[in-house]
């Protein structure tokens, strides 16, 4: 009878600490969703309408005029090409630096990973001066180059396919140099394909990360050709300041890409952080 009671007391607080926890998690929902929630009922009111309050009357007029006024097919245009040209470098970068540090062994390694992790805690905005210097000593301002190159290689994710490849069993490696593969074809065929979670996670990083960058467009550019989503938004905002439909219904134009790319790739994401805190 005292362990039914003991059971039954056991099972409550179980059940107790589960609501407490899903209330917890809702609410934090809740403040995270709230101006996103905000923004979008807005970007759908009428001109003159109260930010955050559900309008009397839809339209999509907003975004078709905020489409046009800031020109964001040209934005659209630039930023894909800049981000996906520096995902691609960076995916190429990482992915043979992070092999080398994980499976070559040579002296100096621990201190060349501690070297690269260092340079996470040191702001673009410090290097931005001789940054500036180099691109205009190579004629490289008012280009693509001037926002590609400068994010080339990352320290991240030179860290997050390193720890990814430890987790991959050196024997993997071992069959494919049996059968006569190079390094590089070990890399190419056996190492990327398995490590495809690292790699989604890397270009989700990378690709929302030079998406939302306002600060290279901003300093590295000045052609209105060379303009980003995020330059062009900036703009439209100091347009339509008081117009608050309008500016929402262009915030939400700036976001949907990255929003739309994030879920479609969520699954390897959230595996590709879970893996790479392992190390075999």
């Amino acid at each position: 009878m005292l362990k039914v009671k003991v059971n039954l007391k056991s099972n409550w607080n179980r059940k107790t600490n589960d609501l407490w926890s899903l209330g917890i998690l809702l609410l934090g929902v809740m403040i995270i969703l709230l101006p996103l929630i905000v923004v979008l009922l807005t970007s759908f009111a009428p001109p003159g309408a109260i930010p955050g309050i559900l309008p009397d009357r839809w339209t999509l007029a907003n975004y078709q005029e905020a489409w046009y006024r800031g020109q964001f097919l040209l934005a659209f245009v630039n930023s894909t090409l800049v981000a996906i040209a520096v995902t691609a470098l960076q995916i190429f970068t990482s992915a043979l630096a992070g092999y080398a540090l994980a499976r070559l062994k040579f002296r100096g390694r621990q201190a060349v990973l501690l070297l690269i992790l260092a340079t996470l805690v040191i702001p673009f905005q410090l290097l931005i001066i001789p940054i500036f210097l180099i691109l205009k000593w190579g004629h490289l301002i008012n280009t693509y180059w001037a926002l590609i190159l400068p994010s080339a290689a990352n320290g991240l994710g030179i860290f997050l396919l390193c720890q990814y490849f430890q987790t991959i069993p050196v024997e993997l490696e071992e069959a494919a140099a049996i059968d006569g593969a190079n390094r590089l074809q070990i890399i190419w065929e056996v190492m990327l394909p398995l490590a495809r979670p690292a790699l989604v996670t890397l270009f989700l990083f990378t690709f929302i990360g030079e998406w939302n960058d306002l600060f290279k467009p901003l300093v590295f550019t000045t052609r209105p050709e060379l303009r980003t989503v995020q330059l062009a938004l900036a703009e439209f905002q100091e347009q339509f300041t008081n117009n608050w439909p309008l500016m929402m219904a262009a915030i939400t134009i700036s976001t949907i890409p990255v929003l739309v790319l994030f879920l479609i790739g969520q699954k390897q994401f959230i595996q590709g952080i879970a893996t790479t805190g392992v190390k075999n």
